[in-house]
């Protein structure tokens, strides 16, 4: 079962992610549609979804489909998206946050996946 899943495409992040993940303990999937998102959601209920808004596949879209499983969402972006952090918020993600801060954070936010599950 994985703790957290994560909509990102980005290889280079998505390796970020991954090793992070393997540091903390922390089991995670990668998925890059909605669609995928939605169908591992069904399966399984992780402790968290991060969601990369600048993802090709429509970033919320999978927000709003995957807000309704309840659990947590945690979206980065640009920290001059603004409009694009609003839209995020309004599809059902509370917490949205710079790319740096997410970047800084990391281990701290999977680490909250791990407690949610266990």
């Amino acid at each position: 079962m994985a703790e957290a899943l994560a909509f990102v495409d980005d290889i280079f992040f998505q390796a970020k992610i991954r090793e992070t993940a393997k540091l903390v303990g922390v089991d995670i999937r990668f998925c890059t549609t909605p669609d995928a998102l939605f169908a591992e959601l069904e399966k399984e209920k992780p402790g968290l979804v991060v969601v990369d808004l600048n993802a090709r596949n429509n970033p919320l879209d999978a927000i709003a489909r995957a807000a309704s499983s309840g659990v947590p969402l945690v979206g980065f972006l640009s920290h001059v998206q603004l409009d694009l952090a609003e839209k995020a918020r309004a599809a059902g993600c509370a917490n949205v946050m710079p790319r740096s801060k997410f970047t800084s954070s990391l281990a701290t936010i999977l680490m909250q996946a791990k407690s949610q599950t266990s």
